[in-house]
């Protein structure tokens, strides 16, 4: 008799600048817990961001961040994060640039990883705002690597050209 794996909480980043940016979130939270093996525990607040890194002229960010609990191995969860971004017509044709989403795994339990495909904890998760803050508003008590989240957020560079959204922000733009 096989053993069922045990649960592991991740945080995974979400982000979209093209589009109708809010529904994507929305549908593609709802699309990442859509399934047996992936269970939401909580959602953050969304952001909106001005593009970091990238080509110039990019349009606004908004991005959130989720956890999630899972019986997925890293790598299947990359693969799964993946088919829902090609779910949301994903196209990966310029480093930063413009996209309809993008979903990324920041933390997978306390596994630490640097591989080619995958790095665990994320990179450049402990320097950008857009996945601190919004972490750090869902889950006070988070840390990354030991350190408070919400400390890292505020350090980060980005983080004064970050604001909470709201789906009337969009309203009142395009009345105007």
């Amino acid at each position: 008799m096989t053993e069922t794996p045990k649960p592991v909480k991740c945080i995974l980043a979400l982000g979209s600048n093209l589009g109708e940016r809010a529904d994507t979130l929305s549908l593609a939270v709802a699309d990442l817990v859509d399934r047996d093996d992936v269970r939401l525990c909580q959602v953050s607040q969304v952001v909106q961001t001005k593009p970091v890194g990238g080509p110039d002229g990019q349009p606004d960010f908004l991005n959130m961040v989720m956890e999630i609990e899972t019986t997925l191995a890293p790598y299947e969860l990359l693969a799964y994060c993946n088919e829902v971004e090609d779910k949301h017509h994903r196209v990966r044709e310029v480093r930063w640039g413009p996209r309809t989403l993008d979903v990324d795994i920041i933390t997978y339990g306390d596994l630490e990883m640097d591989e080619e495909r995958l790095t665990i904890p994320h990179k450049l998760a402990a320097e950008r705002a857009f996945v601190l803050q919004p972490w750090a508003w869902m889950d006070p008590d988070a840390t990354l690597r030991g350190e408070s989240v919400a400390v890292l957020a505020q350090k980060a560079v980005d983080a004064e050209g970050l604001a909470p959204y709201s789906p009337h922000d969009d309203m009142w733009e395009s009345s105007s």
